[in-house]
């Protein structure tokens, strides 16, 4: 019944005249005329667009086009596909379709639960779910969020649009979406959607995914099975128990709350899930084991290819990845690679010997050759990469020295600054504090040494004393400027190679200095292109280029250089010596558990490592019996090094430049070297002179907690940390 109005009414002469509130409204109104007359014509051309979408759109064939992805080497700049591919990533053979009356409802509900809960209610778009996913998100007070987009919509995008983010493919999602829910019931949609979902491993639908995680058919799962695998929808590739246990965890109990919520199982079903462990999802399946074309075969190209594919992965999903008809074009070289290969196979060939990483990074930071162990079948983590390639970064040992080293110089300290080298020095305070005591390697008297006699036979107490010059907050943001990427301390222990670091990192430090002061970001790929729905029409997605920064001047860099020479030349690296100008720098951790060669020619720089892998739990191994010989850097990674540059630089030339003198500022003048130096011609190659090699091969650090009376007695100074110095691996 209509509300019956008063009868109490103004005269209609009163009515007609106009109030001064309803005059100021008309002017307000008439002085926005304008932009309220173009915002309606935006809305109805917004909403005449959107019908006008509507009414052209058809649905496309219901069969998904999966394309597969092809992988080429540098030698291949155009068209890599099946025929010149090193490699492929496919998902086809892991589809497995499912009726929906043979889903167990349990999976049903916990896919609802976590990814359209109004599914049943809605008509393919669901205005009140966008509106409180929205809601929810900005002011994060929900424990389990959904996404806006309905179970509808997300079959729509992966069966038959692509992945960009844009309004338009917005639109035709919700037009599309629309549009199949007038032609198939839910339960046929709802069936199509978990056959065609990517769940990680390879594995597309339900089918396939049981038996990827499980080893069993979709049929006999239950509640913990099917809370993981539900979990695993949004972001498959980040949250497989194997490889991130805490992140699947957190997913597998959101998944059991949103049951919870919505009545599908009680609080104790809940409970008991959320505390189990991950016994129940077995290892990946040989299906998804790496195929490299067969001329690629057995040179540990597995490492390269394996790393792409997580950089791909992360950037665009694995859905592109084993779906998107990707065409990858990466900096690998055939020949650099094998190379690579041989250099370290030959030389580590029995099988208790210990593991070996190489990378070799260009003039422009491509990675033309990557070896991250010497079996990927038995040990799939990328020794190469550090933490990004599933493992841990290794203490560089002496090989950190010349970062200080080129600290020092671009604090314009000169490279003839003094320091006496005794066996044993004590630095008093600066160890947080506490006094550091420092020796040489085999105890060595080193008498009195210029910075670049202290460079070439790594002298620690000469290169503990120029640390405490420069500061190791200086040397760290110096690192990272150079391209190392590893957390490091700040700490005065950090010049003897205590900081854990990756192989790539070493070589991309190092390279800056063959780049003569220019940092080159390393990169794996060169470009992405994708090949469209109809197989032949290619588009580009993406081109790498990596970023480039001037971190030293051109005379920094030479003087870094210069001394990095006189290692290969006369000093701890002559085994890396191969008749061509190359600079570098042994390295060895206490009791020789690592051992490091990083070096580099005027185009091409190459870091080596060795050093036990070792176990949770089992004892660590020390490098003190290989092939009857204690480890160092100046031994076979040297030997690896002088094998794969000795082939990958043939025929590239090139020379370094000679430094424009030794300026700067001279620290400890007054004092006497008692060594005696060999000058070599920066510009010649290198050569052995008759100098006799010093008696340490590759000084090591060492660290003590007694406090002794020190040799010599050097200014203390305090260091630029609170941090207490970690202790050498030992």
């Amino acid at each position: 019944m209509t509300e019956r109005r008063s009868s109490t009414r103004k005269p209609a002469a009163r009515r007609a005249a106009p109030s001064a509130t309803s005059g100021r409204t008309r002017s307000v109104l008439w002085r926005r005329r304008r932009g309220l007359f173009l915002s309606g014509l935006t809305s109805v051309a917004v909403f005449g667009g959107v019908a006008s979408i509507a009414f052209h759109i058809d649905l496309p064939p219901t069969d998904v086009l999966i394309q597969t992805s092809f992988v080429c080497a540098a030698d291949v700049t155009e068209a890599c596909g099946p025929d010149n591919a090193i490699a492929n990533f496919s998902a086809v053979e892991d589809r497995v379709n499912v009726p929906i009356d043979d889903v167990p409802q349990v999976l049903i509900d916990a896919v609802l639960a976590t990814e359209d809960r109004s599914y049943f209610r809605h008509g393919g778009v669901d205005p009140v779910g966008i509106a409180r996913a929205l809601y929810h998100d900005l002011r994060g007070t929900s424990r389990v969020q959904q996404g806006g987009s309905t179970i509808t919509q997300q079959y729509v995008k992966n069966a038959y649009l692509s992945s960009e983010r844009t309004i338009s493919r917005k639109i035709k999602e919700a037009v599309l979406a629309v549009k199949l829910e007038q032609q198939l019931d839910k339960r046929q949609i709802l069936e199509r959607y978990l056959n065609t979902i990517y769940f990680g491993r390879g594995a597309y639908g339900v089918g396939a995914a049981s038996r990827a995680y499980f080893g069993k058919d979709v049929s006999a799962i239950g509640l913990p099975e099917a809370s993981y695998l539900a979990g695993l929808i949004r972001s498959p590739g980040s949250a497989d128990a194997q490889d991130d246990p805490t992140e699947a965890t957190r997913r597998r109990g959101t998944v059991l709350a949103a049951m919870r919520e919505e009545g599908y199982i009680s609080g104790d079903d809940a409970t008991s899930v959320d505390a189990m462990g991950w016994d129940y999802v077995i290892a990946r399946r040989d299906r998804r084991k790496l195929q490299l074309r067969e001329d690629w075969q057995g040179i540990g190209a597995e490492y390269f290819i394996e790393a792409v594919r997580i950089e791909i992965a992360e950037r665009y999903g694995e859905d592109m990845l084993y779906g998107g008809g990707l065409r990858i074009y990466t900096t690998l070289d055939q020949d650099m690679q094998a190379a690579a290969w041989r250099a370290v196979t030959s030389t580590l060939d029995r099988p208790d010997d210990p593991a070996a990483a190489l990378v070799a990074v260009d003039e422009f930071g491509q990675v033309k050759a990557m070896i991250g162990g010497r079996d990927f079948e038995a040990q799939q983590v990328n020794l190469a990469l550090g933490q990004r390639g599933g493992g841990s970064g290794r203490q560089a040992g002496s090989a950190f020295k010349p970062f200080v080293l080129a600290e020092a110089i671009r604090q314009g300290i000169s490279l003839n600054s003094k320091f006496e080298a005794p066996a044993r020095i004590e630095l008093r305070g600066a160890n947080a504090g506490k006094d550091w005591i420092v020796r040489n390697y085999g105890g060595t008297e080193q008498g009195v040494l210029d910075i670049v006699d202290a460079t070439r036979v790594s002298s620690n107490t000469a290169y503990a004393q120029l640390m405490l010059e420069v500061g190791p907050a200086a040397v760290v943001n110096l690192v990272d400027d150079l391209g190392v990427r590893a957390e490091l301390p700040v700490v005065n222990s950090l010049v003897l190679g205590t900081g854990e670091v990756s192989v790539l990192d070493m070589a991309v430090g190092y390279s800056t200095f063959a780049n003569r002061g220019v940092r080159n970001d390393p990169t794996l790929i060169q470009r992405i292109d994708q090949v469209g729905d109809d197989g032949k029409k290619v588009s580009a997605v993406e081109r790498f280029t990596p970023s480039s920064d001037r971190v030293l001047s051109e005379q920094q860099a030479d003087l870094v250089t210069y001394c990095l020479r006189k290692v290969v030349a006369e000093g701890t690296g002559r085994a890396a010596n191969i008749g061509i100008p190359v600079a570098g720098k042994t390295g060895t951790t206490q009791t020789n558990r690592d051992a490091w060669f990083v070096g580099y020619s005027p185009t091409l720089t190459t870091a080596v490592w060795m050093g036990y892998v070792g176990a949770p739990g089992a004892p660590v191994r020390f490098m003190d019996d290989v092939h009857g010989q204690s480890v160092t850097g100046g031994s076979l990674p040297a030997q690896i090094w002088a094998s794969f540059m000795r082939e990958a630089t043939r025929g590239l030339g090139g020379s370094f430049k000679s430094p424009n003198g030794f300026g700067g500022r001279e620290l400890n003048p007054s004092l006497e070297l008692t060594t005696s130096t060999t000058t070599i011609d920066p510009s010649a190659s290198s050569t052995t002179t008759s100098e006799p090699a010093p008696s340490t091969t590759d000084p090591s650090p060492t660290t003590a907690s007694t406090t002794t009376t020190p040799t010599t007695k050097p200014k203390p100074r305090p260091t630029s940390t609170t941090t207490t110095a970690p202790a050498v691996l030992g």
